[in-house]
């Protein structure tokens, strides 16, 4: 039997909560991940859709026809405002979505917002399966954001609030590699697709999106709601205490329930969470946390390489299929690197993850730009050498980030909020989320265009920041109940003063400037 140990502020006893994997947990976690394959799948789908001639051709043709002549930069050919609408869509429809979805999943509860999720996502397989205009794709994009909006805010808290505590890490990281699955997926079938001669592929890959929403749809009519999100309801303590027999598969709960039930109370002594964890010292740390993770993660560049590797890899000379192919590669890298953390993440713990994955990221974009920058010019190509070095490469960034920054950018926000704030804090991250993904599709390719390879050491220098974030800022959460991680910012050497004392956002900047001097005295020992 697992147990897990949390020390206490005032000394007392360690806490001790009883519990193991069942199969119940795991089923039903696997089950709400479809969530997770969705998001992958829409991620990878739009770069490899847009590489697609027959779907140029049909939507796109001012693209289409730079993308065969000579006369345009190679950085400039896939330049196109209505292109990168279609991809942004999607993630300015769950932008908007995302507050709607927190109020749903607080008060109905995280299933109610996954069976949404999972209808509109097959709402809008549909409409852009079958669509004869642009307009209609747009449209089925902004209903699969919607879906997205609803998933991405429901999924992560279900699959944090089911796990063990002692195994949180590995569960919530089950989330990416869904991400991941999704994506491989969407990239074989746009392999596969894209041989259709008579160039309708790409409607398959775009309506396949309905297989994970119907699994989705159909799974959380059946599975059963969290702990936390029951008590939250308002149900007895009985009820949550069967359910939490039933999914630790043990019969002494009570820690556990009295720690749900406590925070419950925290809770609903103000039913204001947004106004809470904006206005209160308190929750500083857990907002910081809920705005900068998902920022960061995005500004790594990731999601720049998920939409557009395809678009990428045939700016440096690539043929159609070969560029598909090279993609699905990368992509079975970064979902085995996150199968890979889902073992270290409780083992080594969040922080070490963090850190270790923004080194191997840093190193390989500057490698990416250094080598765009001296071998690719407006014109040509590069050899095929350069060309199969630029495909490692981004295969040792993918991994990078899939086994750090990927999954965490999920797991911590997802674990460091008391209850009467987790679903305003959740909404937050998943608005931040979309917001910057939202930039990064709209501004990727005019910024390749403009700035050449210099967008990768643009994308680098992000790196050393957040790899400096996490180092002086982040304490670690391994191993904690997920209601017990609150302390952990009252002991941390720079969160305690933001908590005990007036300080306000030129404070936080400040002392965070002020902090570098922290490494560069480390680093000096």
């Amino acid at each position: 039997m697992a147990v897990c140990t949390v020390v206490a502020e005032n000394k007392e006893a360690p806490r001790r909560y009883g519990g193991r994997v069942t199969a119940f947990v795991t089923l039903s976690c696997i089950t709400a991940g479809m969530g997770g394959v969705i998001f992958g799948y829409d991620i990878g789908v739009s770069g490899g859709v847009t590489s697609m001639d027959g779907f140029l051709r049909k939507f796109f043709p001012d693209v289409y026809r730079r993308m065969e002549g000579t006369s345009v930069s190679n950085y400039c050919k896939f330049d196109s405002e209505l292109l990168t609408a279609f991809t942004s869509s999607l993630y300015i429809a769950g932008l908007v979505t995302t507050f709607l979805a927190s109020w749903v999943t607080a008060r109905c509860g995280r299933r109610p917002s996954m069976i949404v999720a999972g209808t509109a996502i097959l709402a809008g397989s549909a409409i852009g399966g079958t669509a004869v205009n642009l307009s209609m794709v747009i449209l089925g994009r902004v209903l699969l954001g919607v879906g997205l909006g609803f998933g991405n805010q429901a999924v992560p808290l279900y699959m944090s609030e089911m796990a063990p505590p002692l195994h949180r890490g590995a569960f919530s990281n089950g989330f990416q590699l869904c991400v991941g699955i999704g994506a491989v997926t969407a990239r074989l079938t746009n392999f596969f697709t894209q041989k259709i001669r008579q160039g309708w592929g790409w409607r398959v890959s775009l309506a396949a999106a309905a297989v994970p929403g119907g699994f989705l749809t159909l799974g959380a009519l059946f599975l059963p709601e969290t702990p936390n999100s029951v008590l939250q309801q308002g149900k007895d303590h009985d009820t949550v205490r069967v359910l939490l027999r039933k999914i630790r598969g043990i019969h002494d709960v009570e820690d556990e329930l009295n720690d749900i039930a406590a925070a419950n109370r925290e809770r609903a002594s103000s039913r204001r969470g947004m106004h809470m964890i904006v206005t209160q010292r308190q929750y500083r740390p857990q907002l910081a946390m809920a705005i900068m993770i998902p920022f960061f993660q995005q500004v790594t560049g990731i999601n720049a390489i998920s939409f557009y590797a395809p678009v990428l890899l045939r700016t440096i000379g690539m043929g159609e299929s070969a560029s598909l192919l090279s993609v699905v590669v990368t992509g079975l890298v970064g979902t085995t690197s996150t199968l890979l953390s889902m073992f270290l993440v409780d083992r080594f713990g969040r922080r070490t993850l963090f850190l270790v994955g923004g080194v191997q990221m840093l190193a390989s974009q500057l490698m990416i730009g250094g080598i765009m920058t001296t071998q690719l010019g407006d014109h040509g190509q590069v050899s095929r050498t350069c060309a199969f070095v630029l495909i490692f490469l981004i295969a040792v960034y993918v991994a990078g980030f899939a086994w750090s920054w990927g999954p965490l950018g999920w797991l911590v926000p997802s674990e460091i909020f008391p209850l009467e704030v987790r679903s305003a804090g959740q909404s937050i991250t998943v608005a931040v989320n979309f917001l910057m993904t939202t930039a990064v599709a709209q501004l990727f390719l005019p910024v390749l265009c403009r700035m050449k390879a210099g967008i990768f050491f643009f994308f680098a220098a992000w790196l050393v920041a957040m790899t400096a974030f996490v180092y002086l800022l982040l304490p670690e959460t391994k191993g904690l109940p997920i209601e017990q991680v609150g302390r952990l910012w009252s002991q941390h050497w720079f969160w305690r003063r933001s908590i005990l004392s007036n300080y306000g956002v030129s404070s936080f900047i400040s002392v965070f400037l002020a902090s570098w001097v922290r490494i560069g005295g480390d680093l000096s020992e």
